[in-house]
This record gives C-alpha cells, structure tokens and sequence, in this order.
C-alpha cells in the first residue's frame, strides 16, 4: 500500500479527509481508494469511520502495508469472534423482570472481540496515530453522534462496534457509547472542518425473505441506516462544500464476513477512486487556493464619518 503517512507540516485544519461509513466486509475497499488517492499526490490529512469502516480508518492512520491490513482484518472480522452467544441472554429476553435487564443487554459476547483488539493494538493511542483519526460512535444517553480523537485505539474501535442489542455498549471519553452507525453511518460530522471531504459508503442489501427474528431487525436496520446515509450525504452537497462521494458498485453480493474477497474489495475501491480522482484533485486544487487568499469578511464595516 502507497504510504499514506502525514508530511512533517500538517495544517490544524486538514485540508483533504477520507471518511469511511459502515459496511461490513466491503469497507475494505476505502483501501483501495486511500491507495489512489495518494498515488495521485493527494495528501490525507485526517481520515474517520464508525463500525467496519473505523476498523480500516485505523489502517489507512497507521500506514499499515495492504497485505498487513489484510491480515488484520481478516483476523478482527472473523464471524467466529461475532458471533460467540451469551446463553443467558434469551432468557433475560423473555423474562426480564425475572433475570433483570439493564443497559448492558447484549446477545453476543465481545470478550474474544475485545481480546483480538488488545492483540492488534495494545496501548496504542488515537492521537499518537501518524494521521490524525476520528472514530464515529453515538452518545446512548443524548442519541447523538460523538467523535473519539483521543484515547486507547482498542477501546474506540470497540466501542463503534457496539450495535445495541447485539454487543453491550462501552465507556471511552468518559461517556456511554455504542455503535457510531445509529447516527452518522459514514461518519461525516467527524470531518465538518475538512476543507475537502471524500466519503466512502456502502449502501446495505435488504434480505429478501423474512423468515427470523435477525432478519427483520437487519431489514429495520439497514433500511435506517441507508436513509440515513442518503440524507447526509444530499445536505452536505447542498452546503456547497467541497465535497465527493464515492460508492463502489458490486457486482455480485458481498457477505458482511466475507474477507476471502478483501483483494477483490481492494480492486473495487481503486476502480472507484480512479474514475473521480480528476475531480477530487480539482476539489483540492481549488481549496488550497482560496487558502492563499487573504480574508475578506462577508460585511465590510462602514468607516465611521
């Protein structure tokens, strides 16, 4: 993988961010887009994600080698560690005012997750990351998106994890938090002082039968988040900041584990990054020239008579 490591000098506002949304398996394609983006000489000054996508926001931050994020992916994506069940849970389900039911409500256990995590990442820290990273989770308490820029890298990671009712919720920056993806599923708010911003989403695959209680919570689910996603992605262009979002085209159905296909994922985004890297790169042209131009504020003060 291209390096994508900061240059010595890097503005307190970035100029060109990377922002990856939830997605599975097929987030690994943002990795095949930050590739493009710095063969082309466009430098990432900060890059985000929330769920999945914050997972490979870690690797594009850390400058990981594409090989060497793969392996890690498929590693930490592995339906194995996702989806180790906590037997008690079903009955606290049906009977919780027997075994008790509280915040902490999960189906799954994460401690295997968490565990890998600490394995990946240790005591690594987002601020100490070479480019800056902004990790998208949601406030349970306000409902409202958070933004991790400080803090262990692991505990940030699992926290935008934390899909309720599936995984428990986790504290980082001194708050309940849980999966990023209830409240900016491509995790734009974490970039709103980016001069240039490049998205990457993934819209979500309805299931086509019902026929499980899983099933009808992932069409609730993915019917949420793909609404929400559509509805940022059209305010953010109405702002008429400079903004560009890429969504690879599959052409076949990708499974939400399905990291055998982590290079053909790759390929996919570098395709996609190749076909708007033109305009991306006039994107940034233009912002680095208005940098140059002295401030001029929008009411020029009367001089007094």
């Amino acid at each position: 993988m291209t390096s994508i490591h900061p240059k010595p000098s890097r503005p307190t506002r970035p100029r060109l961010a990377l922002a990856i949304g939830t997605g599975g398996a097929r987030a690994a394609a943002a990795l095949g887009v930050a590739e493009v983006l710095a063969e082309s000489g466009l430098v990432i000054d900060a890059v985000a994600g929330c769920g999945s996508g914050a997972l490979v926001a870690a690797m594009i931050a850390r400058g990981v080698e594409k090989e060497a994020a793969f392996a890690w992916l498929r590693r930490l994506w592995d339906p194995a560690i996702a989806r180790r069940t906590r037997w008690l849970a079903s009955l606290r389900l049906l009977a919780p005012l027997v075994s008790g039911f509280d915040e902490d409500f999960a189906l799954r256990d994460d401690r295997r997750l968490v565990a890998e995590l600490a394995r990946a990442f240790g005591r690594m820290r987002i601020e100490e990351l070479p480019v800056p990273l902004r990790i998208v989770v949601t406030d349970t308490l306000t409902g409202r998106p958070a933004v991790l820029r400080r803090g262990p890298l692991a505990t940030a990671l699992r926290a935008s994890a934390a899909t309720p009712f599936l995984y428990p919720g986790a504290l980082a920056d001194e708050r309940r938090v849980s999966d990023g993806a209830q409240s900016d599923p491509l995790a734009l708010v974490a970039v709103d002082d980016a001069q240039v911003t490049v998205s990457v989403g993934f819209a979500g695959s309805l299931p086509r039968r019902v026929d499980r209680p899983s099933l009808l919570i992932a069409q609730v689910g993915t019917t949420l988040v793909n609404n929400l996603s559509q509805a940022r992605v059209e305010a953010l262009r109405a702002s008429g900041r400079p903004f560009m979002h890429l969504e690879p085209r599959f052409d076949r159905h990708i499974g939400r584990w399905e990291t055998d296909a982590l290079e053909e994922l790759h390929q996919i985004g570098r395709e996609t990054a190749r076909r708007r890297v033109g305009e991306i790169r006039r994107l940034d042209e233009h912002a680095r020239a208005l940098a140059t131009l002295p401030y001029t504020p929008p009411f020029t003060p009367r001089s007094p008579t």
